[in-house]
């Protein structure tokens, strides 16, 4: 993956995949929308023809309410069947959990056997990303549903995964559950 792409990162789960798609179908919306609109605005502006019969006409008026919310109805009902999906939990095989910390994250297997560990952060060295790069990595199999508990112990944690699609805040007080499934090693 490069840094300069302008583009969604590349997609390494079913979910990343649905909101890829979601977004090229709502973007296509959008795109027609605005073509529509500048053809619309250019006619108008050059048109010096003027209807008086307009300002009459009650069913244009009625398109012009039905279409958009038919649009929106368009947008939405993806958008829902993505959010129901991304909070199922179907079956987790293991369970990881993340807890938020000041300067760092610990992990929790506890499934099969229990395993601990911490992740700081690496300070800046020629080939690491800057923030981004830890001395301990979570390693998660793929091709397994697995089930994220994120919770914080002192103040609000945000932990991410862009090419998974995953997003969730560590909230003190509070636990979080998101699934994960991994169609790509790496």
């Amino acid at each position: 993956m490069k840094w300069i792409k302008f583009y969604l990162p590349d997609a390494y789960s079913p979910t990343m995949e649905q909101l890829v798609y979601f977004h090229d179908h709502t973007m296509s919306i959008i795109t027609s929308i605005t073509i529509l609109i500048c053809i619309l605005l250019n006619s108008l502006l050059w048109n010096k023809l003027i209807d008086l019969n307009m300002n009459e006409h009650q069913m244009i008026e009625t398109w012009w309410t039905i279409l958009p919310t038919i649009v929106l109805f368009l947008i939405a009902i993806p958008s829902l069947k993505i959010l129901y999906s991304m909070e199922e939990l179907i079956n987790p095989t293991i369970s990881i959990k993340s807890m938020g910390h000041q300067w760092y994250w610990s992990y929790e297997y506890s499934d099969k056997f229990c395993k601990e560990l911490e992740s700081y952060m690496k300070y800046n060295k020629k080939n690491d990303f800057r923030l981004l790069e830890v001395d301990n990595k979570m390693k998660a199999p793929f091709l397994t549903q697995i089930r994220m508990i994120f919770s914080s112990s002192d103040v609000l944690h945000s932990w991410t995964i862009p090419c998974l699609g995953i997003k969730m805040d560590a909230v003190p007080g509070r636990i979080n559950q998101s699934s994960l499934m991994i169609k790509k090693p790496g």
